[in-house]
């Protein structure tokens, strides 16, 4: 459009508009030429003969009129007898009819695609992601496979990152340099910073993830996450409004809602922090260098002091101290024998 502009404003002509040339032109109106090449008509498909219908260039619908006289033009434009309606592509026989110059701009098929049905919607997004693709690709950015790589055109990606296909990068997503995002992957509205690896299968929503962090694979970060520097979060683990610190590590199975997570502590399979009373959320907060074994319950409002440690299969309802350790479990009991004594199922026989 602004080509069109910049040529109409640059010549006398009354009318400009653009065309372009299509495999399949049905449905659209021909350019008509004379013998010298110059336009003639746009006859629109219904009323084309069968040799105007084998025309390949197709009005693109987009018009620069001199504003001088145009009011009288358009009402001049009689209504046609097949359909009743008052074509405005009847201007450019009128202006030439007059003595008028009338411009033609050939443009790219790809930039004057008409959308009138889910087809030709999915054909424009197509070319709209390839484009895009495209883009990053030449600033250094590696796509694995383009043609299943769907990145928006407000995302911005780091030279050196390589991101693998069925991947999907979406509304102000920021990625840094030389990060690596493996395949299944949906990261909306975040930013990721560095030398930071994404596995498989993640989902990562409104989260700030610092530099050299580790996530996934099968990792859910929920708005309102920060990762620090060279975190780890692991295999089904969901972070959701919190903030974890520089080196904390939670590598499996747990979930992570409303806390605050100091530097170096380390976040056992299973754990859960417990925020939800069924009225109010509550903060959890996890001090540095806390270890938290496997299987353990954080029921919120609490804090784990500095250095402290939770024991395996622990339900901590109240303050721990730092460099505590912090144990709730039932005893185990043994009964020697039991086994034997046991009542066996009896088999089925066969017949």
């Amino acid at each position: 459009m602004r080509r069109l502009l910049e040529a109409h404003e640059g010549s006398r002509a009354a009318l400009s508009f653009l065309s372009a040339r299509v495999e399949d032109p049905a449905g659209y109106g021909r350019i008509v030429r004379g013998a010298d090449g110059g336009v003639l008509r746009i006859v629109e498909e219904n009323d084309a003969t069968h040799e105007e219908k084998a025309l390949a260039e197709i009005n693109a619908g987009i018009y620069c009129f001199e504003g001088k006289g145009l009011a009288a033009l358009l009402t001049s434009i009689p209504r046609n007898d097949v359909k009743g309606e008052y074509y405005l592509t009847e201007a450019v026989s009128l202006v030439l009819a007059s003595g008028g110059t009338v411009q033609v701009l050939e443009a790219d098929p790809a930039e004057t695609l008409g959308i009138n049905s889910r087809v030709d919607l999915a054909r424009a997004e197509g070319l709209m992601r390839q484009r895009i693709n495209l883009e990053h690709m030449r600033c250094g950015v590696t796509l694995l496979d383009p043609s299943t790589t769907y990145i928006d055109a407000t995302v911005e990606i780091g030279q050196d990152t390589v991101v693998y296909p069925n991947t999907y990068l979406l509304g102000r997503t920021r990625i840094g340099e030389d990060c690596t995002v493996l395949p299944g992957s949906l990261i909306v509205d975040s930013e990721v910073g560095h030398s930071v690896r994404i596995d498989a299968a993640c989902v990562i929503e409104g989260a700030r993830i610092a530099d050299r962090a580790v996530v996934g694979p099968f990792s859910h970060l929920r708005p309102e996450t920060v990762l620090e520097e060279e975190v780890h979060v692991g295999n089904f683990v969901e972070v959701k409004k919190s903030t974890l610190g520089r080196g904390t590590k939670a590598n499996h199975l747990s979930y992570i809602g409303d806390a605050t997570v100091g530097k170096g502590v380390n976040i056992g399979a299973g754990t859960i922090t417990c925020n939800y009373d069924g009225m109010s959320k509550h903060q959890t907060t996890l001090e540095d260098e806390v270890f938290v074994g496997s299987d353990t319950q954080l029921v919120a409002p609490v804090t784990v002091g500095h250095g402290a440690i939770i024991g395996a299969g622990t339900t901590v309802t109240k303050n721990v101290p730092p460099q505590a350790l912090a144990l709730s479990r039932a005893p185990l009991i043994i009964k020697e024998n039991w086994a034997k004594k046991r009542p066996r199922k009896k088999e089925k026989t066969a017949g």
